[in-house]
């Protein structure tokens, strides 16, 4: 395991010891869970990003996408337990 030195505040340092405290671990321990999840979070946000990017570049290449309000109308549905068709992708006009 690498070791890393990090330089904090003491108004920052006292508050990760109180909450450390609260949640029954060692400050050393929140701090590694806080940026196992802050790594994660950033990692997700990237690639929802990157698919999105991959998504906006297949309509730019196709045309194809679904109709917003059908999606609404057929999530509602699903979420409901509805028996519902599959929607299908439509070519819309290229500006």
């Amino acid at each position: 395991m690498a070791t890393t030195s990090l330089k904090l505040p003491d108004s920052l340092k006292q508050r990760i010891n109180t909450l450390a405290e609260i949640a029954g671990k060692s400050p050393h321990a929140f701090m590694l869970e806080v940026i196992a999840e802050q790594t994660d979070r950033a990692e997700k946000r990237l690639a929802f990003i990157q698919s999105a990017l991959a998504a906006k570049k297949d309509f730019a290449e196709t045309g194809m996408a679904y109709d917003a309000g059908q999606v609404h109308t057929y999530l509602q549905a699903k979420i409901k337990g509805l028996q519902v068709t599959p929607l299908t992708a439509k070519k819309y006009a290229q500006k």
